[in-house]
């Protein structure tokens, strides 16, 4: 990478951990977000930067760790829902079948639910789960939102290249598209206005 990104200034949002859920959340008084994406593509920091907190959602260096629905209650207007991560080939294949059952009875029924916010990792192709997981939601007529995680891990030059690529291997609006670091938190006041653009009241 060329010269470091600027560390921008976030606020910093009261979380409240509602808790773990394997199965289904119980009813919800906010409108709800939900954070997909593959193992390990940044969900939990990507939710920590949007939370101003480095402490919100466990990080883990461990693909799979998130193995159930855990909500966050943010400034007592909009719950954050972080879901399991998919495509990690060394949890057991029971076990991801039990996080697809959850996450797509949540993704059908959910009323709260406003907005699928889909991370993927800017340094790579479209993969074939994100495509698929895009497409069902669209199908679905789930309002989606794709934010391209690790973006300060490409140097300048690269990043319009690629964000051009990945958005039309996903089948995706390049202005559908935010670029996002939770390092430098880049993409975090777009996603927020995202975010508030969705559960303002109709």
């Amino acid at each position: 990478m060329s010269a470091k990104d600027p560390v921008l200034p976030v606020r910093t949002r009261r979380v409240v951990f509602l808790g773990s859920f394997p199965q289904r959340p119980p009813p919800s008084r906010l409108p709800e977000i939900a954070f997909a994406g593959r193992s390990n593509v940044g969900k939990s920091s990507a939710l920590n930067a949007m939370a101003g907190s480095r402490k919100a959602a466990r990080v883990s260096k461990t693909p799979g760790r998130t193995q159930a629905l855990n909500l966050f209650e943010i400034d007592d207007r909009v719950t954050f829902v972080d879901m399991p991560g998919y495509g990690y080939a060394e949890v057991p294949d029971a076990v991801q079948q039990t996080w697809k059952g959850a996450v797509e009875r949540y993704l059908v029924e959910r009323e709260a639910l406003r907005l699928v916010v889909c991370l993927v990792d800017a340094r790579h192709d479209a993969q074939p789960m994100d495509v698929a997981l895009i497409s069902a939601l669209r199908e679905a007529q789930l309002p989606v939102l794709v934010v391209a995680t690790k973006i300060d891990k490409l140097n300048r030059s690269q990043r319009a290249r690629k964000l051009s690529a990945l958005a039309r291997g996903l089948g995706v609006e390049r202005g559908l598209m935010v670029p996002f670091s939770s390092h430098t938190n880049l993409g975090v006041a777009e996603v927020w206005a995202r975010i508030e653009a969705a559960i303002r009241p109709q």
